[in-house]
C-alpha cells in the first residue's frame, strides 16, 4: 500500500504559524537565475534584483492551511533581469527561510513585472503559503 499520510486542518494551521510567524519585520528578495534546493543551500551566482519590506506582523493568522502576507512595502530594482524565484528572510536580512517561485500570477510571489530593471518600483501583489494535507 502507498503511503498517503493526511492532516488535519488545524495542524497545518499551526505549522504555517509556527514556521513563518519568525519573519516579522523581514524581508523579502527576488533573484535571477536558478532556484537553489532548499533554502539551506548557499546561494551561487544569482543576482539579487530586489529587496521588499516585510511587515511588523509579516502574515495573517492562517486560516484554511493558508497564510498570506500583510502588506509588502514597494522595493526598488536593483539590476536588469528576469526575477525566476525569490525568498523569505528573517529580520537580520540575511537568514533565508523559504524560497519560493516568482512572476505574475500562478506563483508563490505575484509581482507586478517579473522584468525587473534599476531603479523599477517593485510591487508584492500578494505572498501565499499553503501546508499540503
Amino acid at each position: 500500500m502507498a503511503l498517503n499520510p493526511k492532516t488535519r486542518i488545524i495542524s497545518r494551521n499551526d505549522a504555517l504559524n509556527a514556521a513563518f510567524d519568525v519573519l516579522n519585520s523581514g524581508f523579502f528578495k527576488g533573484y535571477d537565475g536558478v532556484q537553489p534546493v532548499d533554502a539551506d543551500t548557499a546561494l551561487g551566482v544569482q543576482v539579487l534584483l530586489f529587496t521588499n519590506a516585510l511587515s511588523v506582523v509579516a502574515f495573517a493568522v492562517a486560516a484554511a492551511a493558508s497564510k498570506s502576507a500583510n502588506a509588502v512595502a514597494n522595493g526598488t530594482g536593483l539590476a536588469l533581469a528576469v526575477c525566476t524565484w525569490a525568498t523569505l528572510v528573517l529580520s537580520d536580512n540575511v537568514t533565508r527561510v523559504m524560497d519560493m517561485s516568482a512572476g505574475t500570477g500562478g506563483t508563490n510571489l505575484v509581482m507586478n513585472s517579473a522584468n525587473i530593471s534599476v531603479g523599477a518600483t517593485i510591487v508584492i501583489t500578494s505572498i501565499t503559503l499553503t501546508q499540503a494535507p
